[in-house]
């Protein structure tokens, strides 16, 4: 029962919805659980935190798939491996599988999020542009002057 509830709240059409199921998920949980109450007022920021992101988006965010096949990944390796000597081993080994997914994901053309609904984002530092793709780690320097209704529009 309390995951077709908590299902109602993933299931709205907007950031305002999604909030306001939220509070009356927890309220109707509260009744039952009391101590649920403030644990959910807690984590309300963290959990609905993909409602900043447009809707297109919104699945594949709030979904772990992506943790778990690095996590199945990490697993396989480690096995093979079987007994590590130190800590320090663990750690390049799970070092180099975050690092040979990364290399996967750059070098290769598909992309788990498109790019299009960025078109129409809210958040006008991302650039569509493929050429900003490659080169830069973080988000690129806001335009100025003239620019700016060109590249958002």
């Amino acid at each position: 029962m309390v995951a077709a509830v908590f299902r109602t709240i993933f299931a709205q059409p907007d950031p305002d919805a999604v909030s306001t199921a939220w509070d009356e998920v927890r309220d109707q949980l509260a009744k039952s659980f009391p101590k649920v109450g403030p644990l959910m007022d807690q984590a309300k920021s963290e959990v609905l935190a993909f409602t900043a992101f447009p809707k297109a988006h919104w699945r594949k965010i709030w979904s772990t798939n992506p943790l778990e096949r690095v996590n199945k990944e990490i697993k396989r390796r480690s096995r093979v491996v079987g007994i590590f000597p130190n800590t320090a081993a663990v750690i390049r080994l799970v070092g180099a599988v975050l690092i040979d997914m990364h290399d996967e994901w750059i070098a290769s053309d598909r992309r788990y999020l498109s790019r299009s609904p960025w078109h129409c984002s809210t958040m006008p530092w991302i650039l569509v542009h493929r050429r900003h793709r490659r080169r830069r780690v973080g988000p690129p320097p806001r335009p100025t002057g003239s620019l700016l209704p060109a590249l958002l529009g």
